[in-house]
């Protein structure tokens, strides 16, 4: 139930990250936000895991999936800028 519960979380922060972090090398396609969105949980949730924030097998709450979202976004808009760059 936790992962339902992360990728529920991760869809919410990653639309509400996007909206935070508007950009023009970030993706602009609504699913491809979620995806990235999910990604995001899921890196927040293992952040969290790692540095004790949460126990085992408890999941990134809210804010910290948003967090997670805006980090995966932000490399994202990295590694797009450099592709754009390169052509």
């Amino acid at each position: 139930m936790s992962i339902l519960w992360t990728i529920i979380i991760g869809f919410v922060a990653g639309v509400i990250a996007k909206w935070i972090m508007p950009g023009r090398n970030e993706p602009s396609g609504f699913i491809l936000t979620a995806i990235l969105g999910i990604v995001g949980a899921f890196v927040a949730t293992y952040l969290g895991q790692s540095l004790g924030w949460y126990r085992a097998g408890e999941g990134a709450g809210l804010i910290g999936a948003v967090v997670g979202s805006i980090i995966v976004l932000f490399v994202w808009g990295m590694i797009a800028g450099r592709r754009d760059s390169l052509t």
